[in-house]
């Protein structure tokens, strides 16, 4: 897999997914909060499977 997530893009996706994962266990305690796995997961791996169907790249790596 390619990387095509920025660093910017990467902490605010795992920072969002761990909110969204506290909701389970603290405030409105809604299983929605499970969502946040998605940001998570994808912020921590550098790959986000929607942007590369869309074409698009937060990462500065140049492409070849």
């Amino acid at each position: 897999m390619k990387a095509n997530v920025g660093t910017i893009d990467r902490v605010i996706r795992v920072v969002l997914g761990l909110v969204l994962i506290a909701l389970v266990f603290v405030g409105p305690q809604t299983p929605w909060g499970w969502v946040g796995v998605i940001p998570l997961v994808t912020g921590l791996i550098s790959n986000c499977p929607l942007y590369s169907i869309l074409g698009l790249s937060t990462c500065p790596i140049k492409k070849h």
